[in-house]
């Protein structure tokens, strides 16, 4: 089929075919010997962000007494919460 901007050259048709994939199933587990983190920001403000972090913390319990504290000093009541935790990837089987 001729190009309507140029008459003498050709227009290509991309190559049709049937792809097919197969799937790699994989699964996560939490690393037991990996501790999980909790982080805590305070985004209580109306310009801007009060910005105060907890820091790294393992448990929610010590999340939960920091974020009281700050709570306690400034009266600020919106937080932002961060988990993170190690995974291990257990490959499964192509299918």
């Amino acid at each position: 089929m001729p190009d309507s901007t140029n008459p003498d050259t050709t227009v290509r048709t991309p190559a049709r075919g049937r792809y097919r994939f197969r799937e790699y199933h994989v699964t996560t587990v939490p690393d037991p010997v990996a501790l999980p983190t909790l982080e805590a920001v305070c985004v209580t403000g109306e310009e801007h962000n009060c910005g105060a972090t907890s820091g790294t913390l393992h448990t929610p319990d010590e999340l939960t007494r920091w974020i009281a504290g700050h709570c306690a000093t400034t009266g600020h009541g919106v937080y932002e919460q961060t988990a993170r935790t190690i995974l291990r990837a257990e490959p499964g089987a192509w299918q």
